[in-house]
């Protein structure tokens, strides 16, 4: 069985009738008392072998009477568990599933591994189908991956080479040296022709940049993009288009679809007006590149990009490259799974070589006051999402100024502050999460923050918290936090963050259709009218003790199982919340597995208990 066929198992490995797959090659049946480093143990080598599913709690679907099964445990515990006691080196998607009756399965799907991993007590083992086995030292030894990008069809020719996609590259490569030989000589010093069987002959990256349509539908059919627009968030969609172009000509399309549906907001930052869109177009381009670049081209699969209004969605083939996991993204080596690929547009200028494109969509979109980029991964695939469910534009505002006055923020520094300023507070363990670095590699980077006064430390020990300091949380119009008295804090009153239009979700459909900056900060004009006098600040009476965002998280738990459902007007009726904040509170909670969604729309939306 290949490895291609254990992932596509692993990801039907539950039938649509709720019928479980037997044990076997791909799948894996454990009890439902299996200890955290036995699953991790199993999951280690179901990835050393082919991939595929660990299903705990089948042994108690046979229990009789038993009540108990698999919904005890949580999804996102067991995820953290095989993480840590693999190093870190194996990331799994983890889903429970309801069977006929209303028992629950838990269902671990496990990828291949892109090298081999030692289970957590270092023993080095595989599972052959039935057991778990030693993996001897020659399976163990690296096996360099062959570029298949560099490889060229057989029965290729300079036929399969579009003259105008070829002065398309040219055009891109005008600062290089390479971009004034002859077409020929052109495309040999890139790599995308060599000799082969006595001629020249295409690459199949030569054929993915500068293939005719004929070319492109005979030697890479999978190459094909599938963009798709959802008018709502549901799975539903208005309009389809499917792409199999070259690379480049792939890109402007793409950009002329999502321009066409995008929209922005303008922050004025004292004499100055910064753009922030939904979709900003230097994140989703370099986002299609790496999705292009990346990809597994061996898999039949094309390339999927969801727009919807609140997201945008890139659905990518292969997974991730070389032990590089969501968890370790932005620290990870630079891994390319298609060499020759990467370095011709390396050497285009689409792309960087030293790999630092996810750190760019990082640090624009927190730049912009938005959530960082979301990596999901399965078995065979990896998907990108990209929010835009409004931004905070006080946020956009205080880093503008910075870079006034020549403090320009570190993406590290970005991370940190736009951790707190949604969430409140964060100890160390949350922060070196966000910032993908081991806890003890993190006080310089904190310390160095204190001593800028961008974050301030309370608490001794492991108790120690991090916020944002009283001036920078000024600047951003949130809540002030006043010591009164030993273990006692008040909090004034925290300004609503702008939210731009109309329908991205239930929150976002309650703000206005234009965003309306808060009369009472400074360097703001009212919209529509420039020249306007800024009315009185009027202060707002002062507000104690408000609820912690694991108060918050228990209000909206309790509202759900008490009236069957929440909705995000009542959160926030009974927390004191902005939409944005109550929002964000039950997206965490849908994504930790304790909420389901319901509906969409303001009126229609609701939350309901998993």
């Amino acid at each position: 069985m290949t490895a291609n066929s254990g992932a596509e198992q692993a990801q039907h490995a539950i039938s649509p009738l709720g019928v479980l797959p037997p044990p076997g090659p791909s799948c894996v049946h454990l009890p439902l008392n299996v200890t955290p480093q036995e699953l991790a143990r199993y999951a280690v080598g179901l990835a050393n072998a082919r991939g595929g599913t660990l299903l705990v709690g089948v042994d108690a679907l046979s229990g009789g009477e038993s009540v108990r099964d698999a919904g005890e445990l949580h999804p996102l515990m067991v995820t953290h568990a095989i993480f840590e006691l693999s190093g870190g080196r194996l990331t799994v998607n983890v889903q429970h599933h309801r069977l006929p009756g209303g028992a629950r399965v838990l269902a671990v799907f496990v990828p291949q591994a892109p090298y081999v991993l030692a289970a957590p007590d270092g023993a080095v083992i595989a599972w052959d189908g039935a057991h778990l086995v030693p993996v001897t030292p020659a399976e163990a030894e690296p096996v360099a991956d062959q570029d298949y990008t560099a490889t060229v069809p057989p029965d290729a020719s300079l036929a399969d080479l579009d003259p105008a996609e070829v002065a398309r590259l040219r055009g891109l490569g005008r600062r290089g040296s390479a971009s004034n030989l002859p077409d020929l000589d052109f495309l040999q010093e890139l790599g995308l022709l060599i000799p082969s069987g006595g001629a020249l002959r295409p690459t199949l990256a030569g054929i993915l940049l500068a293939g005719t349509p004929a070319a492109l539908r005979a030697h890479m059919p999978q190459a094909e993009v599938c963009f798709y627009h959802h008018a709502t968030t549901d799975v539903e969609f208005q309009f389809r288009e499917d792409l199999l172009r070259p690379i480049p000509s792939l890109l402007t399309r793409l950009a002329e679809l999502i321009q066409a549906r995008n929209r922005f907001t303008p922050v004025q930052v004292g004499l100055f007006r910064i753009e922030v869109w939904d979709q900003d177009e230097s994140v989703y381009r370099e986002a299609l590149l790496n999705a292009l670049t990346h990809r597994d081209y061996t898999l039949r699969d094309a390339v999927h990009v969801h727009h919807y209004p609140d997201r945008l969605e890139i659905m990518n083939p292969g997974g991730l490259p070389g032990g590089i996991t969501p968890g370790n993204i932005l620290r990870h080596q630079p891994k390319r799974r298609n060499p020759l690929l990467a370095e011709v547009l390396a050497k285009l200028g689409l792309v960087e070589r030293a790999g630092v494109g996810v750190d760019k969509m990082y640090g624009l979109m927190l730049r912009h006051g938005k959530e960082p980029p979301e990596f999901t991964t399965y078995p065979d695939s990896v998907t990108l999402a990209l929010h835009s469910p409004g931004f905070d534009a006080d946020f956009v505002r205080f880093v503008a100024r910075k870079q006034e006055d020549m403090q320009t923020l570190s993406l590290d520094m970005l991370i940190v502050l736009s951790l707190l300023a949604r969430e409140g507070e964060a100890t160390r363990a949350t922060l070196a999460r966000a910032l993908q670095l081991a806890e003890d590699r993190t006080p310089r980077l904190l310390r160095g923050m204190e001593e800028h006064t961008l974050i301030e430390r309370a608490g001794v020990g492991r108790g120690i918290a991090y916020t944002l300091s009283a001036e920078v949380r000024a600047a951003l119009g949130k809540a002030v936090l006043v010591q009164t008295a030993p273990g006692r804090e008040v909090t004034q009153p925290e300004v609503a963050t702008v939210e731009p239009q109309v329908g991205q979700d239930e929150a976002l459909a309650e703000a206005p259709a234009l965003p309306v900056q808060p009369p009472e900060r400074e360097g703001q004009p009212l919209p529509h009218s420039p020249a306007a006098t800024r009315p009185p600040r009027v202060p707002k009476p002062a507000q104690t003790d408000g609820p912690s965002a694991a108060e918050v998280r228990a209000v909206a738990l309790a509202l759900a199982r008490e009236q069957g459902s929440v909705r995000n007007a009542e959160l926030r009726a009974a927390c004191a919340l902005t939409p944005q904040q109550s929002w964000r509170v039950l997206r965490r909670l849908v994504q930790d597995g304790l909420l389901l969604k319901r509906g969409v729309g303001k009126r229609d939306a609701a939350y309901v208990l998993a």
